[in-house]
């Protein structure tokens, strides 16, 4: 969170900052942070209707955020440690997922995005900025359009695919070429990883929906539709 903290005022978008932090206590035996509103609504909960202008604005941000990061930046996300890898190393979580929820109808174009990423060309660059986390509930819309971004507990420093998946993750159909050219510092192999993420973030989500829908502990009935919704824009590629 201190890589977006220090870089909040250089960023095209709101984000939550640090205002107060807590120590564990008796009454509370863990530590704790107050962070600024970002207003709007998540999402998840919401609709873009304003698809060009998001595509735009989430390029802007994340042009701006992935910046070359200091050297003592985390080279893996603190909470999932999955997190930052090229796909090729993901390969045991993308199994899970894809056992778990994959249409029997897509499964082979499925496996044949997943397998092109993991054949792409790694990262070469400098490691940059990531937030690692983006998916539905973790961009805020208003006006029909995105105007913040939240949680950056997962940033770290490394390949910006990660982020890029969110070409095909959160924005809407026919927009992720747009996405791309306003982007302009992804080469082919960038994209080829990113839509192969996009593709386990789309699966994610829908075990989520899964996991909801049966009942079970921390899942989300609202993100299966959006998972395979965002699936459906992978395997298509725009």
């Amino acid at each position: 969170m201190m890589g977006a903290t220090s870089r909040a005022p250089l960023l095209p978008l709101p984000v939550p900052t640090p205002v107060r932090f807590g120590e564990p206590s008796k009454r509370f035996p863990k530590h704790w942070t107050v962070m600024t509103w970002v207003p709007g609504e998540p999402l998840d909960h919401g609709s873009i209707s304003r698809g060009a202008h998001m595509a735009d604005t989430l390029a802007d941000f994340l042009r701006a955020l992935h910046v070359e990061a200091p050297t003592e930046a985390p080279t893996e996300a603190p909470i999932a440690t999955d997190r930052g890898a090229h796909p090729r190393n993901c390969t045991d979580g993308f199994e899970s997922f894809f056992q778990a929820v994959a249409p029997d109808d897509i499964a082979a174009d499925l496996r044949a995005v997943w397998d092109d990423a993991v054949t792409a060309p790694a990262w070469e660059g400098p490691p940059v900025w990531v937030h690692g986390d983006l998916h539905p509930a973790n961009v805020i819309v208003s006006d029909g359009t995105l105007s913040g971004i939240v949680d950056f507990g997962d940033m770290f420093a490394g390949d910006p695919a990660w982020d890029l998946a969110a070409a095909w993750v959160l924005l809407p159909a026919g927009t992720a070429s747009r996405f791309f050219d306003t982007y302009a510092h992804a080469d082919e192999a960038a994209i080829r990883r990113a839509r192969g993420l996009a593709a386990v973030k789309s699966l994610f989500l829908m075990l989520m929906g899964q996991n909801g829908d049966r009942g079970l502990p921390g899942g989300k009935p609202h993100w299966g539709p959006a998972g395979r919704a965002a699936l459906d824009r992978v395997l298509r590629g725009v």
